[in-house]
């Protein structure tokens, strides 16, 4: 990669890096793991230990979005994706929470992966800003989550 004067390739950020971090241990230790239906508790707990760690507005808004994907959409497997709760149907992640302070964003976003089925025509939203959890927003959550594994 080239570089001009005055600006340059500074790598990537302390917060993206610790997401690589926390992906690699995260790919570790589910390779530790026996049987399916252990790896499928161990991450759930994960997810939870995870969502407790969170400061207070992101941990308010993270277990409120956790409790609606999994009501609404209990196929989905919660887990670990780079240090951030996710939700996978049949090993692939479909949707995750991230944290406005995993990366020091002024917001969390709700997004979503390829295999959500979320298209609508030829363009469509993948993430959604979250600053907070209200019950519309729960609902709005909870329609996007069904139709996403549908």
């Amino acid at each position: 990669m080239s570089t001009t004067e005055g600006s340059g390739y500074e790598g990537f950020t302390a917060e993206e890096r610790a997401a690589m971090k926390d992906h690699a241990k995260e790919q570790k230790k589910a390779a530790r793991r026996a049987s399916r239906a252990e790896k499928e508790a161990e991450a759930a707990r994960d997810v939870v230990e995870k969502i407790a760690e969170m400061g207070d507005e992101d941990r308010i808004m993270a277990e409120r979005v956790h409790a609606v994907i999994m009501d609404s959409a209990p196929a989905l497997a919660p887990r670990l994706w780079y240090g951030m709760p996710a939700y996978a149907l049949d090993g692939k992640i479909v949707c995750h929470f991230q944290p406005a302070e995993k990366f020091k964003t002024r917001y969390a976003t709700l997004g979503f992966s390829d295999q959500a089925k979320l298209d609508e025509d030829t363009m469509w939203p993948v993430a959604f800003a979250l600053t907070d959890v209200t019950p519309e927003v729960e609902e709005r959550i909870s329609a996007l989550v069904k139709r996403a594994v549908s």
